[in-house]
């Protein structure tokens, strides 16, 4: 149907290893004035071999293998620059600081860094030409709601997906709909080769049989919800029912996923938290010149199987009693301001996660009193409470706009989307790959 992300990251992935190969080979060629014998090549691709491998996790966390990748001409070439500086100071560091991999002379080395880069900017331009698709097929859209507006402007207004949607129906009017006229008619005109529809509705039922004649005319029925997750990276809530949940959620436990998580946590979190000790000093220094106020702000939320757990931070609001424990914008310190917008403030939490009470991946633990007020009013809220919470999650990672101070239905109801996604398709890898987004977005500044 689309040009897959999977396929898109696998040929990018793949483009980049031979530009830098292709980079190599030119940077001799420069250096040297003639072609380079196999010999040569050979003694400069072993070592390079290990920077690439290094330069293509850069890449990634620099999010040139994410979607809507090749669509984003404009910003590739910042983006790529931003990259390949990050890649010169990892090359410089690698070939000076370990004799074993030296090359000699240098000057190759900054050669070869500025061929690199307009090789793979060249590439990364003009290779959409292969990967984009060329011709899209035709396509119908059968749904109801927002979610269904929602995909259609998406996957019209981008030119990145293999389908365009010549015509969509509201499944709110099916009782009304003459099939011959406004289905039929359309997949012979316009050629449509693919239905998405939410076959899961009641209201699609009474057109299902001559959805079934249609498949001898070579069209292809596709559930609109799986394009959705796939597009959005999140499930759309009017799918989520009882039976979803009986479907795709299960508290059977995987050893082999628990131990890998288990284990990164306690690794990441004693290297990590021992190492942010050093900002202790300085963090205590800042709080007390600041207001003189406590350093360390200890606040209630809720944990895995709704335990009330403890998690500490570096105080960045002003010393308050607030009976329902919720923060307040206008209470952030000076120095608390720093704190947030460089994420320092979390660093304590490192502890919680080493004590078990975090992990650090998974759904942000709430306030006791939000979760009253959600699971009252937010649908299946309680469902966040099967697995441990964590310090970062790919809510903190997709959800632009998340609740901050004061409780906001809708953008709760938003949230859980992306919960419900990570909580459906948890795994060490996407643990690793939230892990990685997260470092990009602390070391931008951008926050979660």
């Amino acid at each position: 149907m689309t040009f897959s992300g999977k396929k898109e990251a696998l040929y990018l992935f793949v483009g980049d290893l031979m530009g830098f190969c292709v980079a190599l080979w030119l940077m001799l060629f420069v250096r040297y004035q003639e072609l380079p014998r196999g010999g040569v090549f050979l003694e400069h691709i072993q070592p390079f071999s290990i920077l690439f491998a290094v330069w293509i996790l850069v890449f990634f966390i620099a999010g040139l293998y994410e979607r809507h990748t090749l669509p984003l001409q404009s910003k590739l070439p910042s983006v790529i620059l931003n990259a390949q500086i990050v890649n010169t100071l990892v090359a410089i560091t690698f070939f000076y600081l370990i004799p074993y991999f030296g090359i000699t002379p240098k000057t190759n080395l900054f050669i070869y860094l500025i061929i690199s880069f307009v090789v793979i900017l060249v590439w990364r331009i003009e290779g959409q030409r292969f990967l984009m698709v060329k011709e899209k097929q035709n396509a119908i859209l059968i749904g109801e709601g927002e979610e269904a507006r929602e995909l259609r402007q998406e996957v019209n207004n981008n030119p990145r997906y293999g389908i365009k949607f010549v015509s969509s129906i509201d499944l709110n009017t099916i009782q009304d709909l003459d099939f011959q006229e406004e289905i039929l008619k359309t997949v012979y005109s316009e050629g449509v080769s693919i239905i998405a529809a939410d076959l899961r509705s009641e209201n699609v039922e009474p057109i299902l049989p001559h959805f079934y004649n249609l498949i001898f005319s070579n069209v292809h029925f596709i559930d609109m919800y799986k394009i959705y997750e796939d597009i959005f990276n999140r499930i759309p809530l009017s799918l989520v029912k009882h039976n979803w949940f009986l479907e795709n959620v299960s508290t059977t436990h995987n050893p082999t996923f628990d131990f890998l998580k288990r284990a990164m946590d306690i690794i990441l979190s004693l290297v990590l938290g021992l190492i942010s000790l050093v900002v202790y000093p300085f963090c205590w220094l800042a709080i007390k010149l600041d207001d003189g106020g406590p350093v360390f702000f200890v606040q209630e939320r809720i944990g895995k199987n709704n335990k009330i757990i403890k998690v500490i931070k570096f105080r960045s609001l002003k010393v308050h009693n607030n009976p329902d424990g919720v923060a307040t914008d206008n209470g952030t310190t000076k120095v608390g301001a720093f704190l947030r917008r460089t994420r320092i403030d979390e660093l304590p939490q490192l502890w919680n996660v080493l004590k078990d009470d975090l992990s650090l991946i998974g759904p942000r633990p709430e306030i006791p009193s939000l979760v009253k007020l959600y699971e009252k009013e937010v649908p299946y809220y309680n469902i966040r409470h099967l697995i441990k919470p964590g310090l970062s999650g790919w809510a903190q990672l997709y959800h632009n706009s998340p609740p901050k101070f004061n409780p906001d239905n809708g953008e709760t109801k938003k949230k859980l989307s992306f919960d419900l996604y990570y909580i459906k398709n948890r795994s060490f890898v996407l643990d690793v790959k939230i892990a990685l987004k997260t470092l990009k977005a602390l070391l931008s500044r951008s926050g979660m």
